[in-house]
């Protein structure tokens, strides 16, 4: 089978995670990336937290998540050597990618004007964290910061400000940026055109709260927070006689049937409940009827009787029951990859399937400067005694 992205190949100048998670995700569907690092230090991510999953000593899990699949490249960037050789490079690369800051990008060189210039074609990727425009467009920033500029870290919670869960706008930004490469490369294809192409934390950390912002922005109303007593008691979750969890998404249609379930078939001609409005009038009330309920039965036993008739449930998983739930087994969103020397390890699946194609299943990532010698003569074209000098010269 062909891999999605076969052929297509990715210089990466990037750190941490969000532009590097990006490329990432392409070397899962085929694309070659190449990742440029500092000579001597490396992507300050190798440096991390460690873990078990170690590579040679010098890499982490999260720098193992970011970089998985690809080829690292030491070059000094701030000699003309080094500059020529990126320049070489990218004019053989399909895609160039970075989350440098705008003035060191520019101040370096690598700019898009600079790199159309070397090749027309290339798919120039920039990942910022408050966007190309506005008075703080060279800041940095973080996951915190996206989720906390976005408004994301007071949604559901109107008191304090309060953290999602860790990474999840650096991995959502990392979804935007292959996204985003992706079109680009099918524009290229189909018109003939390069371009540059850009995303940032805090327009992905916005465009995650779609639904929120955008009930916010043509009513004029605060989203309702998830406070479970302001929520109606159809959409909520309940703790069950076993200490487990399930959650309930049922339309107000199916009232009858679910006080049926649940051994309160009296609340059907309770004048609390006749109508929805009623119901939602008293929403404290009927939950603690609802939390009592589902504490006298096992979770599975609960599942059972609302899915017979059909009403949307499920269980809330812990992270560690999510990975044995068979839903994602089965589905392969968490998988079994092999790690050359040692036993089989589970990592993320990629979440999408193609009838024609495969995906593959990265769990290491490159030593750093692994790959230097075999990409600068395979695509650089340089000699022995070329690479020979560079070394010398401390360029490579």
């Amino acid at each position: 089978m062909h891999r999605p992205l076969e052929g297509i190949r990715i210089l990466e100048w990037g750190t941490f995670y969000a532009a590097p998670g990006g490329s990432a995700i392409l070397t899962d569907l085929g694309a070659e990336v190449i990742k440029i690092e500092q000579r001597g230090t490396g992507d300050p991510f190798r440096h991390g937290n460690k873990s078990d999953l170690e590579v040679a000593g010098d890499s982490n899990v999260l720098f193992v998540g970011a970089n998985r699949g690809k080829k690292s490249i030491t070059i000094n960037m701030s000699l003309p050597e080094g500059k020529q050789i990126v320049y070489n490079l990218a004019g053989k690369c399909d895609v160039f990618v970075t989350n440098l800051r705008r003035s060191t990008i520019a101040r370096m060189g690598m700019d898009y004007a600079t790199m159309a210039k070397i090749n027309p074609m290339i798919i120039y990727a920039g990942v910022t964290a408050y966007g190309t425009r506005g008075p703080d467009a060279d800041h940095g920033g973080f996951d915190p910061q996206g989720q906390a500029r976005s408004g994301m870290m007071f949604s559901g919670n109107p008191d304090e400000p309060k953290m999602k869960l860790p990474g999840i706008v650096d991995h959502s930004t990392a979804v935007m940026v292959s996204y985003q490469i992706v079109i680009a490369l099918l524009m290229r294809e189909r018109f003939g055109i390069g371009q540059e192409v850009d995303v940032s934390l805090l327009g992905t950390a916005s465009y995650l709260q779609y639904l929120d912002n955008l009930h916010m922005l043509l009513t004029g109303e605060d989203t309702a927070h998830h406070q479970r007593e302001a929520i109606r008691a159809l959409v909520n979750h309940y703790r069950c006689q076993d200490g487990q969890w399930l959650m309930l998404r049922i339309f107000e249609d199916h009232w009858a049937a679910v006080c049926e379930i649940i051994g309160h078939a009296e609340l059907i001609a309770d004048p609390r409940c006749e109508t929805r409005e009623a119901r939602a009038a008293h929403r404290p009330e009927l939950i603690a009827i609802f939390k009592k309920a589902f504490a006298a039965r096992p979770r599975d036993e609960w599942l059972r009787m609302l899915l017979e008739k059909h009403l949307v449930a499920c269980a809330v998983n812990t992270p560690r029951q999510s990975f044995e739930d068979p839903q994602m087994v089965e589905n392969e969103y968490v998988v079994h990859s092999p790690r050359p020397g040692k036993v089989t390890v589970r990592i993320p699946g990629f979440p999408i399937h193609f009838s024609r194609a495969k995906v593959e299943r990265h769990s290491i990532a490159p030593r750093l400067g692994q790959h230097t010698d075999v990409v600068l003569k395979e695509l650089g074209g340089y000699s022995d005694v070329e690479i020979a000098h560079f070394k010398e010269a401390k360029v490579v």
